[in-house]
């Protein structure tokens, strides 16, 4: 049976929980109250033989009879709420079911039901249990000590976002070119000094973020593929170049490649049409090619200007151009 990652909205449960303790109190008050105007009581206090033992084993048993019947009522309440909660998820995760994800529903909406997280930096690899949620669509593991991305994550084949920004991570498992249906990777802030070819293979994906891994200078020609590809971010490594790849991804609409070493801009960056925001600061380049005038849907321009001695006329008058 395969298991399913369910995040509650807790607000929800404490709401539910607050009103069946209201309850509990209130019908434990009518039963005290109940017992207060019992007859069997008040006829072992006020009898002649109050305090024989008789009476003093009535007085017991009548005492472990409501007591039983509070514990009774208490359990009653717990599995109220356990019952409600159930039913709220076999709604949710039945509608989830037969909602598909080309309905045009809020896919991320949707999605925040099968999460899995994992946070801190005591974490040292990922625990072997999440092997059997093969459900789950989002994997979000943060600032925590992990440096290796188990090869089982390709029977996730759900999964849409991976989240793995702030770890130790040395490297991204082959076996990830299987996730088809992976809309974004953020790897961020780890120690890759490469990519697999095969992420080249994960043509649905729009946003990949490779920003400060110091060690990455380059990235395999494959990723040429990502024709969906929105979103790129390099900032914060070694590349000396565009790589060959990225000129390729005919979607590109956001391009972040500051704080590397690059010297000089390729003469057909303008292969990039729907380029609309470019970063180059921080980076030791003396020029910029006429081409850039070529983007046409070009707005936002960032460099550094200590190296530069030639920028093309266009880009300094263009009014389209921040």
């Amino acid at each position: 049976m395969k298991s399913q990652v369910v995040v509650y909205n807790l607000a929800l449960i404490r709401s539910l929980w607050e009103c069946r303790v209201k309850k509990y109190i209130q019908k434990q008050k009518k039963e005290e109250e109940r017992q207060e105007k019992s007859a069997l009581k008040n006829y072992l206090l006020s009898s002649p033989l109050a305090g024989s033992t008789v009476v003093l084993w009535l007085t017991e048993e009548w005492t472990f009879r409501l007591e039983i019947k509070k514990r009774a009522l208490l359990r009653k309440s717990q599995l109220e709420v356990a019952d409600e909660l159930y039913h709220i998820h076999d709604k949710h995760f039945q509608s989830a079911e037969r909602t598909s994800p080309d309905s045009g529903i809020d896919v991320e909406a949707e999605d925040r039901n099968f999460i899995f997280e994992l946070n801190g930096e005591h974490h040292t690899e990922i625990p072997d249990y999440l092997k059997e949620m093969v459900n789950v669509r989002q994997w979000h593991i943060n600032r925590t000590s992990i440096q290796e991305i188990p090869g089982y994550i390709e029977v996730f084949q759900d999964l849409k976002v991976l989240q793995l920004s702030h770890n130790g991570i040395r490297e991204l498992p082959p076996e990830i070119g299987t996730l088809i249906n992976l809309r974004e990777l953020d790897v961020s802030y780890n120690r890759l000094s490469g990519v697999p070819p095969q992420l080249g293979d994960c043509e649905n994906l729009e946003k990949l973020d490779l920003a400060a891994n110091l060690d990455l200078w380059e990235l395999p020609f494959e990723l040429s593929n990502l024709k969906k590809l929105l979103y790129l971010d390099l900032a914060g490594n070694r590349f000396s170049s565009i790589p060959i790849c990225v000129l390729r991804m005919s979607s590109l609409q956001w391009l972040d490649i500051s704080s590397n070493k690059l010297k000089e801009l390729p003469q057909d960056i303008d292969r990039l049409e729907n380029l609309e925001s470019l970063f180059l600061q921080k980076n030791i380049m003396t020029y910029l090619p006429n081409s850039l005038c070529n983007l046409p849907k070009i707005t936002m321009l960032v460099v550094s200007g200590e190296n530069l001695v030639q920028i093309p006329t266009y880009i300094c008058s263009s009014p389209h151009i921040k």
